[in-house]
């Protein structure tokens, strides 16, 4: 494994992390375990940051990419594509965004570029609303967005952003406030905000942020935004490349929990629908998505074998109340972890929705980030047989947890037990 990491160090780049400090090469999956080089198995619980969705060499998906892999592979959007057209119709369908249209990227980040540049040229400006601690991708105008220092290494970027409070309901200057205040107190933040600026072209926001360590504000939000945002015009982005496809159990798509004022103008969507293949894209009204007066294409985005990919996922997601199980399970995880945390002084916060679960931990006796600690129980939970993720805001201190959507009851109490032993080491 030491070769392999040398021939890594050698050839790419620095800044590109790995986990651990005796880096893990992951061999082959199936359903919610992986194993490495060594032959030793893991539960994962992190599913390749949310990317493998239902459960590692699921059947269904592997059969319809051999398959379509024996037809056609790729022919770009130049042609006209049956996987991409039904995908592309069953997405529409789920959005609840009215007279919908798809267009298909290969990843997050790109479908945050397209979401911006469909905003900006729609509305006519440059200006967008992000929240604080906020994650949107790795490209220049997604990075120009991102309200997280740990993940933006420039200040330089095509639009001018301005920053909302909101998406951290237990940090900040109205954590204290009780949630219909601090609803009330952010939107007017937000209408200040507007005071001083010219209309911006849309607020982006992840109804839970994935990378800021799975925070989130009070359900209705959102919403409430939502009403001060369509008085000015501003379009409203909800990134659901974490939240998609029903991982919150409550709902198939974040924004829901803040639908009181409709959906939202665009949604984003990635890394679980593909359930490893790299699929990405945006669903808007058509009036916006046909705003572009110039030509554009995808060379690779909506290909026949991701396409292949997708409809077969989707189509076991649905059929197998994955959802329901996110709801179900993961509502059983989320108290377990509670319970397990409640005699440590070292862990904060345990929250999340479904499937998608943070643990914060701080220095014992203070409100400060303990990226050491996270770092630490990373460490042990693989050594007792378990894979999890981290981030986090300020600091990098809050573990994530987002075990593909069919985890069963007993992997559940597995991953608990081993995480809730990395912990008590820790502290």
């Amino acid at each position: 494994m030491n070769d392999l990491y040398d021939r890594h160090r050698a050839v790419l780049p620095d800044w590109l992390a790995l986990y651990y400090e005796d880096p893990l090469e992951i061999t082959h999956g199936e359903g919610r375990y992986v194993w490495d080089a060594e032959g030793q198995r893991y539960l994962d619980f992190f599913g390749g940051i949310l990317t493998t969705m239902t459960a590692h060499a699921l059947p269904e998906v592997t059969k319809a990419v051999s398959e379509q892999a024996g037809r056609i592979i790729h022919s770009s959007t130049l042609y006209l594509n049956r996987p991409m057209v039904e995908l592309a119709e069953r997405i529409a369908q789920l959005s609840g965004i009215p007279d919908a249209r798809v267009f298909f990227t290969t990843s997050g980040t790109e479908a945050n570029d397209t979401a911006l540049l469909l905003a900006t040229t729609y509305r006519r400006s440059n200006t967008i609303l992000a929240m604080r601690n906020s994650y949107h991708g790795r490209s220049f105008s997604s990075i120009g967005i991102t309200g997280n220092r740990g993940w933006s290494p420039t200040s330089l970027s095509p639009l001018q952003t301005l920053y909302v409070h909101g998406g951290v309901r237990t940090r900040g200057p109205f954590a204290h406030l009780d949630d219909d205040a601090f609803v009330a107190a952010c939107v007017e933040d937000l209408e200040d905000l507007l005071g001083h600026t010219r209309a911006p072209a849309a607020l982006i926001a992840e109804p839970i942020q994935g990378v800021g360590g799975f925070t989130s504000p009070p359900d209705g939000l959102y919403a409430a935004f939502r009403d001060v945002l369509r008085e000015h015009g501003i379009l409203w982005i909800s990134d659901e490349v974490q939240t998609g496809w029903g991982r919150t159990g409550e709902h198939f798509w974040g924004w829901q929990a803040h639908g009181r004022s409709g959906p939202p103008d665009m949604l984003t969507f990635a890394k679980g629908i593909g359930n490893g293949m790299s699929v990405g894209g945006v669903v808007a009204r058509a009036e916006i998505m046909n705003c572009l007066d110039a030509n554009s294409i995808s060379t690779f985005g909506g290909t026949q074998i991701t396409m292949a990919a997708g409809l077969a996922n989707l189509n076991y997601l649905v059929e197998h109340d994955l959802q329901g199980n996110a709801r179900r399970v993961g509502g059983m995880l989320i108290e377990r972890l509670r319970a397990a945390a409640a005699g440590l002084p070292g862990v904060r916060e345990v929250r999340g929705r479904g499937l998608m679960i943070g643990v914060e931990l701080a220095r014992p006796g203070t409100d400060e980030a303990d990226p050491r600690a996270a770092a630490a129980v990373l460490e042990a939970a693989r050594e007792g047989g378990l894979l999890i993720g981290k981030g986090g805001g300020h600091n990098t201190s809050a573990l994530r947890i987002a075990p593909p959507l069919s985890l069963t009851v007993a992997e559940a109490e597995e991953g608990a037990a081993i995480l809730e032993g990395a912990l008590r080491a820790a502290y």
